[in-house]
């Protein structure tokens, strides 16, 4: 029962699997192994298939040979616009804000002959949480390297200078409470940050050497700051290129209601060593470091992550300090698109936020569009699909300012809005296009759990993954909680907080054999598979609660098993809701302290 990768990726079969394992709440994982459940059969719209063409090889687009003077299209821009600079220069400052905070800025201008050109340009920033200038982090992430002198992002980030060449601005901001900005940090996305936002953008509006168009760049939490500063519509905001970014914070922090402790742990340690212990580069001027030091002093009172977050275990949680109903990007959607500033969502299949990218397509009132990689929120292990991301986003991301910020009519907002990857064998995919988020033609198809064996694993059931429903009602699989299952230490979790600098899934055989999985016959021919899975349980629990793990892997024909994708729900806040938003037909599980209901040991509970 084997298969070559296929999902939002690709095709090649001959088997698939979904693995299912359980974890108890934490306030019950300490008795592991004592209490058992029941998973009954049941699985509904789980996959969504879409004929499609099925590449084998490792497709990119290519440059073309003996190209027409002008191109522009998806992965390629040529002819539209001249590189005029080769050189650039940065100086750096102190901003006041309207309470006085002042935050560290960089500001990269085309240069000749060392001097930078007094033509006013277009100007792009960016709003950064991790030092407006990498070498400090670059350090970090080197294990304990030297940092590189380095005056600004651009001079190591070859998107950036593809920009500087072609006429652009570039600056960088540190939040306040990070870097060498002054203040508190309040709060992911805060108020006060917001706001900052907004009056950064004017003041580069202003500037003589700005021409009144500006964009925003980056991703992360750079990819959602320019979400919340386009809710403050910005006269001169023209244009936003959010990368891996989330759309809610709810989901971003508890997914099913789960809390990502291991994740936020990571980020809460990572922000707390750039905001003390890791200085930020100083800003012209601070020759003793006496500023610098000065802003340092005041990031030891800044909000701690853990304990707000910890706290916060259901989406209508509200404190002073945290409001979900008041707090990151989702909750300001309809000022967002009030604003309608046009957005270029990237993202990638293995990120953490890719569920984001695509509810913003589905949400987003202004012009868009919507490109999805082979890739994860930071590296892959193949460094060819790392330098294919690295390329398609610089030319991307030009042709969008070209197109909004200088006015340049490139046909970037006629072409085919969205953008995926179909992908086979690790490293292998090709590029589709679609008019629309989900995909049209998808067909939905339903599998249903069955008993095994399917003689494919070693797992707690080894049951089977059916085309039509089990003769029969009632059966099911038990199972009891192996507190030692795992998906390694390389997750996309890991790899988006910097725990491990790729993502690299091991083989999850071992893990399989510690859960319940169930597993397709071998598949007779190629299946294309695009879309958001979705999984139906029935289970009973001796527990009440209890934490479930489903992962959609596949399998080849030597037995090793993949991950392609996964979902976690809390049981006790299984219950359905109106989502607030266009969900695109998903569930939504909408967590309220109100929606709490126990499993039953004895009544199946969907």
């Amino acid at each position: 029962m084997r298969h070559r990768r296929s999902w939002g990726t690709s095709c090649s079969c001959a088997g698939a699997r979904t693995s299912i394992a359980s974890r108890r709440s934490e306030v019950e994982r300490s008795r592991a192994g004592e209490h058992e459940m029941t998973i009954q059969a049941g699985l509904g719209g789980v996959l969504a298939l879409v004929a499609l063409p099925c590449g084998r090889s490792f497709t990119t687009v290519p440059a073309a040979q003996d190209a027409p003077a002008k191109v522009s299209e998806f992965g390629r821009y040529e002819g539209w616009s001249e590189e005029r600079f080769s050189e650039w220069t940065t100086f750096s400052r102190y901003l006041e804000m309207r309470d006085g905070v002042k935050l560290a800025i960089d500001v990269t201008r085309p240069a000749v002959d060392g001097v930078p050109v007094d033509e006013p340009l277009p100007v792009v920033w960016t709003h950064s949480r991790y030092h407006r200038n990498p070498s400090q982090l670059m350090a970090m992430f080197s294990r304990g390297g030297l940092a590189p002198d380095i005056r600004s992002m651009v001079d190591v980030q070859a998107d950036l200078q593809l920009l500087v060449k072609h006429g652009y601005v570039v600056a960088a901001v540190g939040v306040r409470g990070s870097g060498a900005s002054f203040g508190r940090f309040e709060g992911l996305f805060s108020e006060a940050e917001t706001k900052d936002a907004f009056e950064i953008t004017a003041w580069l509006a202003d500037q003589s050497w700005c021409d009144g168009n500006v964009g925003m760049f980056g991703g992360s939490y750079l990819g959602i700051t320019q979400y919340m500063n386009a809710s403050l519509a910005p006269p001169a905001l023209k244009a936003i290129f959010p990368v891996v970014a989330a759309f809610d914070m709810y989901d971003l922090i508890y997914p099913g209601g789960v809390f990502r402790s291991d994740m936020m742990g990571h980020w809460a340690k990572l922000t707390r060593q750039l905001d003390l212990d890791t200085p930020a580069p100083r800003v012209d001027g601070d020759t003793e470091g006496e500023w610098l030091a000065a802003a340092l002093a005041q990031h030891e009172d800044n909000w701690d992550v853990m304990e707000e977050y910890g706290a916060g275990r259901f989406r209508d949680y509200a404190a002073p300090t945290l409001n979900y109903a008041e707090h990151g990007p989702s909750a300001f959607l309809a000022a967002i698109n009030a604003a309608r500033v046009p957005a270029y969502h990237m993202n990638g299949w293995y990120d953490i936020f890719v569920s984001g990218a695509t509810l913003w397509y589905a949400n987003y009132a202004g012009p868009q569009k919507l490109t999805i990689g082979a890739w994860a929120h930071a590296g892959m292990p193949d460094m060819q699909l790392n330098a294919e991301r690295a390329r398609l986003n610089a030319i991307e991301q030009h042709r969008w300012f070209d197109r909004w910020l200088k006015g340049v009519e490139n046909g970037i907002d006629d072409g085919a809005p969205v953008n995926y990857a179909l992908m086979d064998e690790p490293g292998e995919w090709v590029w589709q296009s679609a008019a629309g988020w989900p995909l049209a033609d998808a067909r939905p198809t339903r599998f249903w759990f069955g008993a095994g064996p399917s003689g494919s694993v070693g797992s707690v059931n080894d049951g089977l993954l059916l085309a039509a429903p089990p003769e029969g009602s009632g059966a099911g699989d038990a199972y009891e909680v192996d507190p030692t299952t795992t998906t390694g230490m390389a997750t996309r979790w890991d790899n988006a907080v910097g725990a491990a600098r790729v993502m690299m899934y091991p083989d999850l055989a071992p893990n399989d054999a510690k859960s319940l999985t169930y597993t397709t016959p071998p598949l007779e021919h190629d299946v294309v598979v695009v879309g958001h899975p979705v999984v139906t349980l029935y289970v009973t629990s001796d527990t009440g609660d209890a934490d479930f793990h489903v992962l959609l892997e596949e399998v080849d024909a030597d037995g090793v098993s993949r991950y392609v994708t996964e979902g976690v729900l809390r049981g006790s806040l299984r219950a359905l809701a109106e989502a607030p938003w266009d969900n695109m037909g998903l569930p939504y599980q909408r967590c309220f302290r109100e929606d709490q209901a126990p499993l039953s040991a004895d009544e199946p509970s969907e």
